[in-house]
């Protein structure tokens, strides 16, 4: 899990030429031990009822035979298995590692699939809406079904093969607090890689095309002076600028983190006010796994009806 097991050491010593420098990290310590797995339970309950009321909607009152469902479908799915890791890095963090060396490299893969996942889908709804409102495709073969099945599945390799380093690398060794589950690379290249895919291959990359999209989608309702509102746009709409809005602040962050690691002197890495904010940063990434299912049941009309239906 990127950035929270490397914490967990409460004081680390750096060897800056004949000096050595304390780094004293308790304060991170004792905040994750305190508040972070607290979130995380909330979270993860939050998610689980969220999403699953979702789920139960589109199996019983929703065709999952149309493009629209086939991609929500999956990004609930992909919520729920981001969502099924945090529990265990909770209890991870407000003790140690007591699974096996397998279920670290599991959790860490289950983890980045499903954040991965979870934002190429975001990604490829919203080109979905582009291509039936801006190019006029709702007729072709992008808007049926079995070319939303092939495209989910690719979604789901690529999620799987840049996840696969993860896998291999991950596992647990000992230390003075217990066992860690955490990165076990030798060389420190593979964190650089680690933090350029991330910043740019799913932050910047599906940024830039989730704005041109909606650019295009904006200018051609106002084109053609479309009143009606598309409740379909309007929900994913919502649903991408809330993900952007979660996960801005903690890209952010591995950005200067990761230059405050490369060109910083060693008693400079030792930054507490840094590390703070990545945790918080890392937090209100993390709530974005139940944020999907309140936008679906407060914005969507139709699914609010689905909800009321649903409760009576």
């Amino acid at each position: 899990m990127q950035a929270t097991a490397s914490y967990l050491s409460s004081t680390e010593f750096w060897d800056d030429e004949d000096l050595i420098f304390l780094c004293e990290k308790q304060d991170i310590r004792d905040f994750q031990v305190n508040f972070v797995p607290v979130f995380y339970y909330l979270a993860f309950t939050l998610s689980v009822l969220g999403n699953g009321l979702i789920l139960v909607i589109l199996v019983k009152y929703e065709k999952l035979k149309t493009v629209t469902n086939i991609f929500i479908l999956n990004l609930v799915i992909s919520d729920l298995l981001f969502t099924f890791s945090l529990p265990f890095w909770a209890f991870y963090l407000s003790s140690e590692w007591i699974f096996k060396n397998i279920m670290c490299k599991m959790i860490n893969a289950i983890f980045f699939i499903g954040f991965y996942s979870s934002i190429m889908f975001l990604t490829v709804m919203t080109i979905e809406q582009y291509l039936m409102i801006v190019q006029h495709f709702s007729v072709t073969i992008t808007r049926k079904p079995p070319y939303a099945a092939l495209t989910c599945m690719i979604v789901w390799i690529v999620s799987v093969l840049v996840t696969i380093p993860e896998f291999i690398f991950s596992g647990i060794k000992d230390s003075e607090q217990g066992l860690l589950c955490d990165k076990d690379v030798k060389t420190h290249v593979w964190n650089l890689i680690a933090s350029f895919q991330q910043i740019v291959l799913f932050f910047l990359v599906p940024l830039a095309i989730v704005s041109y999209c909606y650019i295009r989608i904006i200018q051609t309702l106002f084109k053609h002076q479309v009143r009606r509102k598309d409740k379909v746009l309007k929900q994913v709409f919502i649903i991408v600028v809330v993900f952007f809005l979660c996960w801005t602040p903690y890209n952010v962050v591995v950005f200067l983190d990761t230059l405050n690691y490369s060109q910083a002197s060693s008693s400079q890495k030792c930054d507490s006010a840094l590390d703070f904010v990545r945790n918080i940063s890392e937090n209100i990434a993390y709530f974005h796994c139940c944020m999907n299912s309140l936008c679906f049941t407060f914005v969507g009309t139709k699914f609010r009806q689905h909800l009321s239906n649903l409760l009576k």
